[in-house]
């Protein structure tokens, strides 16, 4: 009696998940940080397994996940050179041992200005190798009575423009206050997927974040993937949250008003493909030549 042979499926870079044909899970971690690095990563790794436990491939992290300081200069201090450090280090290896995809959030890298950082999304395949970087090319400044913010002063701006090939579709990057500039994303080309870890304030956030990250997703037609910082951080400051995954059509698949926790939706390529056949605006756009001409793209 002859034995079956189980023949296994080639690795197609989705790692230990499963996605269903042509689909697959995306995972946004939505964390409260504090000033301690350590006690960050470790909630990151527990969250991590929590989204590839569930079956996500692709887990993205959000923006200052590893420090929320006391004060800004706060992550200066922390600040690592691109290609090592504790955090890179933590991203590389915790990619590895769930088999998944991450977006680390932001990192802060050393830029050319001692006293300010590249606060920069790295992105690691399951493997552990880092495949891409965003440095934040916009920088929030706010002051509403005594609330006030200037990245400028601790962080010093990128200015490229993100978007790789991947398992996954085509991916671009984004962080924060970006969100409030679509320019930046018309930039990235046709992308099928766009990450926007953030940690928005309340203020900014209760008014606009959602319906941004939604205008984002449609005039795109494009998944969006929004992790964010959310709840109150022992420096005083209060994040938004609601981390969310937006569909091309603008549908909020999950989202999570507060708290650390996990956002988990599939992503389908198909039904992309079709909304993109249906709606074929990214073909159709028309764009000021010289400010006063238009040209059809």
């Amino acid at each position: 009696m002859k034995r079956a042979v189980r023949v296994m499926a080639p690795d197609v870079g989705f790692g230990k998940a499963r996605p269903l044909p042509g689909s697959f899970r995306v995972a946004a971690l939505q964390m409260a940080s504090g000033p301690q690095v350590d006690a960050n990563l470790s909630e990151a790794e527990r969250l991590i397994k929590t989204a590839a436990d569930a079956g996500a491939s692709l887990v993205a992290l959000p923006e200052y996940f590893a420090i929320m300081g006391m004060k800004d200069t706060d992550k200066v201090a922390v600040a690592e050179t691109f290609g090592r450090g504790q955090i890179q280090e933590f991203l590389a290896r915790t990619a590895k041992r769930f088999g998944v995809w991450i977006v680390g959030g932001t990192v802060p890298l050393k830029g050319t200005d001692p006293h300010r950082i590249r606060n920069s999304c790295l992105v690691y395949d399951k493997d552990g190798h880092c495949v891409a970087r965003y440095d934040k090319i916009h920088l929030f400044g706010f002051q509403r009575g005594a609330e006030y913010y200037d990245e400028s002063h601790t962080i010093e701006a990128g200015n490229e423009v993100v978007a790789f090939d991947s398992p996954f579709g085509r991916i671009g990057l984004s962080i924060c206050y970006d969100l409030r500039f679509p320019e930046l994303f018309r930039a990235m080309g046709e992308v099928d997927l766009i990450f926007l870890p953030a940690a928005f304030t309340e203020t900014t956030g209760r008014a606009h974040w959602e319906p941004l990250v939604r205008a984002r997703a449609i005039e795109n037609l494009a998944y969006v993937v929004a992790p964010a910082q959310g709840g109150y951080h022992m420096n005083g400051r209060e994040t938004h949250g609601a981390s969310m995954i937006v569909d091309p059509w603008g549908v909020v698949l999950d989202q999570l008003p507060r708290g650390s926790g996990v956002v988990i939706a599939g992503v389908n390529p198909v039904h992309q493909t079709q909304l993109r056949s249906q709606l074929p605006a990214l073909s159709q756009r028309v764009v000021a030549c010289d400010g006063k001409a238009l040209v059809r793209k």
